[in-house]
């Protein structure tokens, strides 16, 4: 068992063109999964928007991003990141999840969603938004 953590950045519009700035800075690939991917278009304008990126480099760099819709609050430089906790255990990141979500506020509660078999976001007590899942196995 194991988990890795990565930053995850929060953008409203520009997290492709981010990903792809980090990708160009730190080496590595910007993969991109948009709402219209996913089936998941809240507003037609937003379809192209990201709703799942990365870049991760040779090197080791890790960065995650997307771009909240309009239906949600978001101010530059606001919530600007999450700390994304995965793992391929469903019993420890569960664990994991009821301890930190001790004194917090759920804004997501831990289940299985259409990309993962387990998904959840808190904010904890000291204002750290962190997200936990389950990776996918990977269907080629």
């Amino acid at each position: 068992m194991s988990v890795t953590t990565t930053t995850h950045l929060n953008f409203r519009g520009a997290a492709r063109e981010a990903l792809g700035f980090y990708a160009s800075v730190f080496g590595g690939r910007a993969v991109v999964v948009t709402y219209k991917d996913t089936g998941n278009v809240g507003n037609e304008a937003e379809a192209d928007w990201v709703t799942w990126g990365e870049v991760v480099g040779d090197n080791g760099f890790h960065v995650m991003a997307y771009d909240v819709p309009s239906q949600l609050s978001w101010s530059r430089g606001e919530k600007p990141f999450f700390v994304s906790v995965r793992g391929d255990d469903t019993g420890e990141i569960s664990a994991l999840w009821q301890k930190l979500a001790q004194g917090s506020t759920v804004d997501q509660p831990l289940g299985a969603s259409q990309w993962a078999p387990l998904y959840g976001m808190l904010t904890d007590r000291f204002g750290v938004t962190w997200v936990l899942d389950v990776a996918a196995p990977d269907n080629g």
